[in-house]
């Protein structure tokens, strides 16, 4: 895999591939690039840090991409690191811009002033959500019944905590699609250990993107979590394109 999804810091914020596509699925990617546009000097981390979790959620472009493709549906991703501003947090939350990720210090988004901080809404946060407005507004003017898929990942060990999912799912306020590709799930692969609303639950804040575009608009919609050692390489990344892939054409058939 290559280190950098995005490297190209004159890109807009936000794009969309395959706009046209006609499946109801429509697949977001909210941490998918580790991008820090030049201005910010890296926001005073290393290289190393990154290319780390903290800034973003490897693997989870390469599944969502070849998610859209199989299904003919259209992809949404950010091109902008979680660490310059995080799309999937609500504008008013302290970590939007954060200080610090786990043992990690982002000096860069210290002390930062309002008037940065709306700047980077301005530019970054609300270009992203209005593409995901505006597609499903144009989707559901030709009268599909869209399902959201939100794809990201989590490491294997938190602040020293061990975390034994190999995915999670978190679902909507309904919960039926959802608790569909979950049954979907362990039907396949009884040894798979799924968390449901793990690692994260939506009361942890963490569910911006499908708080807005799922649940207020009463559309089915899960936000999968793929532990990211899994999805590190060309291989893991197949796997669990098929694995997903399957779960979410059997889901489908059951709403």
């Amino acid at each position: 895999m290559m280190k950098d999804n995005i490297a190209d810091t004159d890109l807009p914020p936000v794009l969309i591939e395959n706009q046209q596509g006609k499946s109801r699925f429509v697949i977001l990617c909210d941490h998918s690039s580790n991008n820090i546009p030049k201005k910010y000097d890296n926001l005073g981390i290393s290289e190393a840090e990154r290319q780390m979790h903290v800034a973003w959620d490897p693997g989870t472009l390469d599944v969502a991409k070849i998610l859209a493709q199989m299904f003919d549906a259209p992809l949404i991703h950010s091109t902008i690191s979680r660490l310059v501003i995080d799309k999937n947090r609500s504008r008013d939350r302290s970590d939007l811009i954060p200080s610090t990720s786990e043992y990690i210090k982002i000096s860069g988004n210290e002390n930062i002033s309002q008037i940065e901080r709306q700047q980077r809404i301005n530019d970054y946060h609300i270009p992203y959500h209005n593409a995901i407005t505006n597609l499903l507004d144009e989707r559901e003017e030709l009268g599909i019944n869209n399902i959201i898929i939100s794809i990201h990942s989590f490491t294997p060990t938190y602040m020293g905590i061990k975390r034994p999912w190999e995915i999670g799912l978190i679902p909507g306020i309904d919960k039926r699609f959802t608790r569909a590709i979950f049954e979907a799930l362990i039907e396949d692969r009884t040894q798979m250990n799924v968390g449901w609303n793990e690692p994260y639950a939506a009361d942890h804040g963490v569910h911006y993107t499908m708080d807005v575009h799922s649940d207020k608009r009463g559309l089915h919609g899960t936000m999968v979590e793929i532990r990211n050692n899994e999805i590190s390489d060309e291989g893991g990344i197949d796997r669990w394109v098929k694995i997903l892939g399957s779960a979410m054409k059997s889901a489908i058939n059951k709403i």
